[in-house]
């Protein structure tokens, strides 16, 4: 996720880095030769093209102004919808630390470690990647354990499993009430909602017919547009439409960029700089060695 620079909002007329334009170039400069073509045909009399009715562009400009604005609307609630979910899982792995002091120093050890392989695994679980041994550097564990997540259908709701079992052995054991279990087990019920929650917005997308509609329409509008200009923006209609397909094309992409947020691209949320803040608070309280924070690259980009 890119992290903008604040101190100079000047910068953000010339930032190219992150930004939808990469993406929209290639067809604002197709739509721009477009319109020159156009104009010069008019004006040298070359071939006379017939010019749409700027009515018809007025009306179906505000309709796709309207459909742009809903499907970025939707995009944007499912990208901030993963935040919160993540916002509260951080939070809730500092209610499940303090909660744990009610096990033994060892027991609580084991809590905290399988809590913080559950949350590496959600991550890569909602970006559809097989487990990086490597990211558990910072802990020993069994490779034979690992191999066996990786093959589970939902390896963090095995984790889970695993810490609930902990839980009713230390009860069954009389090492804790049934009381604390309840309070200690409330988060671990929070955690699988929060997992829920995630998987309904990798698994729900938006409707497809509805994407490819409004992205169809966004084009057509693009590519007529210079014949609705042509006649009375004469030799500024290259730029006046190559900034407003800069607008509707430019909101076209970035909706399909914000409606998958846990991906690796540079709009998704920063699972990864979330995970190694959970790893680093819970290690500190357990007065292990912490593993670095991620470092900012010139881009502003965490990684």
């Amino acid at each position: 996720m890119i992290v903008r620079d604040k101190s100079n909002s000047l910068k953000l007329l010339f930032v190219w880095h992150g930004t939808v334009l990469p993406k929209v170039l290639p067809t604002i400069l197709g739509i721009m030769s477009l319109s020159m073509v156009a104009w010069a045909l008019s004006h040298f009399q070359l071939y006379s093209v017939t010019s749409v009715p700027a009515v018809g562009f007025t009306l179906f400009g505000v309709v796709i102004s309207i459909f742009l604005g809903f499907r970025n609307n939707a995009c944007y609630d499912r990208w901030w919808e993963g935040r919160k979910l993540w916002g509260a899982l951080i939070a809730n792995t500092r209610h499940l630390s303090r909660d744990s002091h009610f096990l033994s120093s060892h027991e609580r050890e084991v809590l905290l470690m399988d809590m913080l392989l559950f949350v590496a695994l959600l991550r890569d679980r909602l970006r559809g990647q097989p487990i990086c041994r490597a990211q558990f550097g910072y802990r020993h564990i069994d490779n034979a354990r690992l191999d066996a997540l990786d093959l589970e259908i939902n390896a963090p709701q095995r984790v889970l499993e695993t810490m609930q079992k902990q839980l009713i052995d230390a009860v069954n054991q009389g090492k804790i009430s049934d009381i604390i279990y309840m309070s200690i087990q409330k988060h671990l019920i929070e955690m699988g909602n929060i997992q829920a929650g995630c998987d309904r917005i990798v698994s729900t997308p938006l409707p497809l017919p509805y994407s490819v509609l409004l992205h169809r329409a966004v084009f057509c509008f693009c590519w007529m547009l210079p014949f609705g200009l042509e006649s009375f923006m004469g030799i500024w209609t290259p730029f006046l439409v190559g900034f407003m397909s800069y607008l509707l094309l430019g909101l076209d992409e970035l909706s399909r960029q914000l409606e998958e947020p846990f991906g690796s691209d540079d709009h998704d949320l920063p699972l990864d700089t979330i995970v190694r803040l959970i790893e680093r608070e819970t290690l500190s309280l357990l007065g292990q060695p912490l593993p670095e924070t991620w470092q900012a690259d010139r881009h502003y980009n965490y990684s």
